[in-house]
């Protein structure tokens, strides 16, 4: 039976140790009581458990890059007016520094796709003057839980007050310094980032799954698969391969993590051509060859296609052919929001499971059946029945389920000791043994066949499989490739519907939830299918069309009807890279405010009018969570209302787009006002 380990760049962990290390959990502070503590005796926070000394930059090989006269010092000491961060930006515009955390770098960028999932890492509502106490927290899913990171806000600089580390290209925007630190505080230290993945960066801000597309053995459906990605609530990155040369001669960076921003069909004077649009990190030092933004090949496009997608500046931003792309990179990880990527199945309602575990030395860390010890069975077997699901339009042969195996460090130190080489077998299992808790006897596994028979180990932290699975009962061995070596993990699962529990008596916790994305569904899905497979970016006549034409669930009460004139002003307030048409992403972005400015639409219209008058108004938009005075609500009804103040739906939408994307650090408040001035640049 062929149990391939794929070794990249150390060697596998010798033989266990002698007394077995958990995990060192990361300090939980809390940041609410803390700023109120500093609030009320007037101090700014001081963090104990991250100082502002070189120990929390780290011991290693980083030490050398550091200059002579390293300072700490706050961003006020930097800038007479620090911006925490600026909601109004399209990209990061964040710069690597010391550390060669391109990965990181690389997985942040994907984050700017999804505002919703970048506003849960990075918390808006912090400031350098409303409320500053010197004190900023971040969100992370660390090992199946969401935790909180506090830090205060002191950076590394140089003698001439330079940021050491990641900086803005706006020198007075710091979020993304401060966000680093808060990262390096949860992996021990800034040399701690040197050294890792786009994957785990990925899974860290999201919580999500990876799949990962070696792109030399790229499936034929590829393309396939890459529009779905980006139709779906998926993140994309990838990286080069390894050389001797840091910047070759095509522009690429050897061994380097670049974001996958965007694809696009086009149709040359020879035919279709399939686009990959990426970003390298840095901010510059793009590929030259074709489809780059001095290629030839863009003069065997329409006028029209050609100014759209061609951006002819160094800005670390590119167009690539697909096949070029399937040459260049090793391999392209897709980190899906919802494991539905590769699915066979209709529906958006997903369970998740996840149990932790070890391999404990002596006890339960067995290795891998490659070993051929007899030793297979002690690992931890975890009773998975996939069951079916009575609204799936498919067979039930076919249930989709996802599996994910991530072991824990177990230093405090995310770089403190190698990965282990680690994997799991999934086993289908007959009738005698599905209702007893009992773990699977030696024989079984001598008997019996894996249903992934070339499970592949990997030294990395985390392994994840898809499998297509008839409803039936399975047992999932997770294990090392060499026995008696120990690591604490933990275990995911999603699918339609299952149930998971340990084997051998053990009644440790299941967390299982259900995984449901309110302004996601087939209308979604049908949405795609219908406008955008065809025209990948629309104008605004398209998007009149599409919003006065979709089937609007929970709006039976009113119709909903947007003129030409609305639309051209939100796609003005969305299209922030000035293409005059807005992209899969930036429609996604406005699809999902307009759920929910309905929602609260819909709440505060009382008598079901399909308009608010100015009480109905002023609890609508506190609703939404920004806080406006009455005299700005009342100027908003009477530029944007009916000659009897009242507000109609799509009015409600203009504005509501407008002070929230134009909000930045300013806040909502300033912004209404902003709002309220007879002038706009958009006729709203």
């Amino acid at each position: 039976m062929p149990f391939l380990c794929l070794k990249k760049k150390k060697s596998p962990v010798p033989l266990g140790r002698s007394i077995f290390q958990k995990h060192t959990p990361p300090i939980q502070q809390n940041y609410q009581a803390l700023l109120e503590s500093c609030l009320k005796n007037k101090r700014l926070f001081t963090d104990d458990t991250f100082p502002a000394h070189i120990s929390s930059i780290g011991t290693g090989a980083l030490l050398k890059k550091l200059p002579r006269n390293l300072q700490w010092k706050r961003p006020h000491a930097l800038h007479k007016s620090p911006v925490f961060y600026a909601a109004n930006r399209k990209q990061l515009d964040l710069c690597q520094g010391l550390v060669e955390n391109c990965w990181f770098l690389a997985a942040l960028e994907a984050l700017t796709f999804h505002q919703d999932i970048l506003a849960a890492v990075v918390p808006q509502n912090q400031s350098f003057e409303r409320k500053y106490a010197g004190i900023f927290h971040f969100r992370f899913w660390h090992f199946g839980e969401w935790i909180d990171v506090v830090v205060d806000d002191r950076l590394p600089v140089n003698e001439v007050g330079e940021l050491l580390f990641v900086s803005s290209v706006y020198k007075n925007v710091f979020w993304g310094a401060l966000l680093e630190k808060a990262y390096a505080k949860l992996y021990g230290s800034y040399e701690d980032l040197q050294i890792g993945q786009v994957s785990e960066a990925l899974v860290d801000f999201t919580g999500g799954v990876n799949t990962r597309i070696k792109l030399a053995e790229a499936p034929p459906d590829l393309w396939a698969i890459l529009t779905r990605a980006t139709y779906s609530r998926s993140l994309m990155g990838c990286q080069t391969h390894l050389g001797t040369t840091k910047v070759l001669k095509n522009g690429l960076v050897a061994g380097h993590a670049y974001t996958v921003t965007g694809i696009r069909k086009v149709t040359c004077q020879y035919g279709p051509e399939n686009l990959v649009r990426l970003r390298n990190p840095w901010g510059k030092i793009e590929w030259k060859g074709d489809w780059s933004d001095s290629s030839y090949k863009w003069e065997l496009l329409s006028p029209k296609e050609k100014i759209l997608l061609r951006k002819n500046k160094e800005d670390g931003e590119f167009w690539m052919s697909l096949r070029d792309f399937k040459i260049h990179f090793v391999d392209l990880v897709i980190c899906k929001l919802t494991p539905d990527l590769m699915s066979r199945e209709d529906g958006k309602k997903w369970m998740y499971s996840w149990k932790s575990g070890r391999w404990v030395k002596g006890s339960t860390a067995g290795g891998s059946l490659g070993f051929c010890n007899g030793n297979f069975w002690m690992n931890p077997q975890y009773w998975l029945n996939v069951l079916p699901v009575e609204d799936s339009k498919k067979s039930p042969s076919a249930c989709n389920v996802v599996i994910s195996l991530m072991q824990k460090h177990s230093t405090k130190h995310r770089n403190g000791a190698p990965h282990l080489f680690i994997g799991f077998l999934l086993y289908k299992v007959g009738l005698q043994y599905q209702e007893s808790n009992r773990k699977l006897p030696p024989g079984f596994f001598t008997r019996h066949q894996p249903v992934n028979k070339h499970q592949v180990f990997l030294d990395e932290r985390e392994v994840t499989c898809d499998f297509h699975l008839e409803p039936c009962v399975y047992v999932i061995v997770p294990c090392t490739l060499e026995p008696q070596q120990e690591s604490e993990f933990i275990l995911r699962v999603f699918s339609r519907k299952h149930i998971l529990r340990e084997m051998g008596g053990n009644t440790s916790f299941t967390l299982s939830k259900e995984i449901v994305d309110k302004y996601e569904g087939k209308i979604w899905e049908d949405f795609f299918t219908k406008h955008f497979e065809q025209n990948p970016e629309i104008n605004a006549v398209q998007l009149q069309r599409i919003l006065n034409n979709i089937s609007w669930r929970n709006s039976q009460s009113f119709c909903l009807n947007f003129s030409l004139n609305s639309c051209q002003a939100i796609l003005a307030l969305l299209d922030l890279n000035a293409t005059g048409t807005l992209s899969i992403q930036e429609f996604r972005v406005l699809w999902k405010r307009l759920l929910f400015y309905l929602e609260v639409f819909q709440k505060r219209d009382t008598n079901r009018s399909g308009k608010l008058d100015l009480v109905e108004l002023q609890a609508a938009v506190q609703e939404t969570g920004i806080s406006l005075s009455n005299e700005v609500c009342n100027l908003m009804a009477i530029r944007y209302g009916d000659p009897g103040l009242q507000i109609s739906f799509e009015s409600f939408v203009c504005f509501m787009l407008r002070v929230e994307i134009m909000g930045g650090e300013a806040g909502a408040p300033c912004l209404a006002r902003q709002a309220g001035l007879p002038a706009e640049p958009w006729p709203l």
